[in-house]
Parts: C-alpha cells; sequence; structure tokens
C-alpha cells in the first residue's frame, strides 16, 4: 500500500477544537495522482512507484514522455515523483493507472511533509543566522554587521563554517510529525497543524510519519 503522494500548499487557517481551543492549519491539496511506472527489484535492483500529478494535454509533453505515460492510458501529467517502497513486498496490488486519493491518510495522525522553503535573496547575519545586532543608541556604529570572523595571529585565517551573509531559503526542507487535524478525502484536502515549507502554491510530497508517528 502507498504511503506517500504529491500535493500542493493552499494556504492557512484556523480551525476549532471542541474544547474551543483555536489552532493554526495548513491547507494541503493531497492528489490525486496516479501510478504511472511501477518498478521492481527483480528487474530494477528495488522497488518504488512513480506518480503523476496535475493532468495536463499530452499534446503538451516531449514525445520520449509521451511514449513513457502512455504505458498507463491516463493522459499527461505536469509533475511526476517517484516514491520508493520498502522491500518487503509492499508493491503488490500496485498497478499502473492506480488513483492514489487524501484517503490513504485517514488512518494518519502524524505525517511528514517536505517541500522547498522560499527563497529569500541574500541577506545579512541578523536575518539569515538569528544574530543580535548591536545597540542602537549612543553614538554607536555597530548594528547589523557580522563582527569579527576570525583572528589575526592565530589561526589567521576564517573558520570553515563560519555564519556569514548570503542566500538565503530555497532548500529542501522536510517537517517531522505534523499532526492531521482533518481529512476531506471527497475534495483531497488536508488540514494540518502549523506551518509547512514552502509559499503559497508549492509543490509537496506527504508522507506517513517515519519517525515516533501513527
Amino acid at each position: 500500500m502507498l504511503t506517500a503522494m504529491i500535493g500542493r500548499k493552499l494556504g492557512m487557517t484556523q480551525v476549532f477544537q471542541e474544547n474551543g481551543k483555536c489552532i493554526p492549519v495548513t491547507v494541503i491539496e493531497a492528489g490525486p495522482c496516479t501510478v504511472t511506472q511501477v518498478k521492481m527489484k527483480a528487474h530494477d535492483g528495488y522497488d518504488a512507484v512513480q506518480l503523476g500529478y496535475e493532468p495536463v494535454s499530452i499534446q503538451r509533453l516531449r514525445r520520449p514522455l509521451r511514449g513513457h505515460l502512455s504505458k498507463a492510458k491516463k493522459g499527461g501529467f505536469r509533475v511526476l515523483r517517484e516514491v520508493r517502497l520498502p522491500d518487503d513486498g509492499s508493491s503488490v496490488g500496485v498497478e499502473l493507472g492506480l488513483e492514489v486519493c487524501a484517503d490513504i491518510f485517514l488512518d494518519s495522525k502524524k505525517i511528514d511533509v517536505v517541500g522547498v522553503s522560499k527563497g529569500k535573496g541574500f541577506q545579512g547575519v541578523i536575518k539569515r543566522h538569528g544574530f543580535a545586532g548591536g545597540v542602537a543608541t549612543h553614538g554607536s556604529m555597530f548594528h547589523r554587521a557580522p563582527g569579527s570572523i576570525g583572528s589575526g595571529t592565530d589561526p589567521a585565517r576564517v573558520w570553515k563554517g563560519q555564519r556569514l551573509p548570503g542566500r538565503t531559503g530555497g532548500e529542501r526542507m522536510t517537517q517531522l510529525n505534523l499532526e492531521v487535524i482533518r481529512v476531506v478525502p471527497e475534495k483531497n484536502i488536508l488540514l494540518v497543524k502549523g506551518a509547512v515549507p514552502g509559499p503559497l502554491g508549492g509543490l509537496l510530497m506527504i508522507r506517513k510519519a517515519r519517525k515516533g508517528g501513527a
């Protein structure tokens, strides 16, 4: 049985629990995804499936991709991602053209979400690393600069890994053990407690929690 799928971040809102507590949630469109390829250990060396997301006219794709997707007979897809399966026969029953929907998370209390964080461009050390900066009053001329980055005599160089200004964001991130607040299978919607990586409309990989989750 598949335990992961592709989705998109739709935004954030809030829901009220029965005890009246208000909690922030992220709304995720989870699928539907279609199995476009099944890889078997005997033939490919490992068990995995390739999922297609967001249908698109197959005429808009290049010919090699058309031939690849024509085997599933489900048309073209804008996004393709591979999901690894454990080598325990979990791929049994998974076939080309199988549709995967949000209902696979109905029995899950926790999930992991993988996405690409928002790109923020070139930033200084205060925004990039959380430096405190200098005082803002009494003639201080040290406000947002990084300060000393190495000693002049020993070691007479800049330490490897020194925190400095630079490009910020735009990195693959994984949020572990996010609590599933609600699943709306008829609309393929997940409500997850807290924030997930990426901007509005960003692509996500959603999977059942691997560490400490159910």
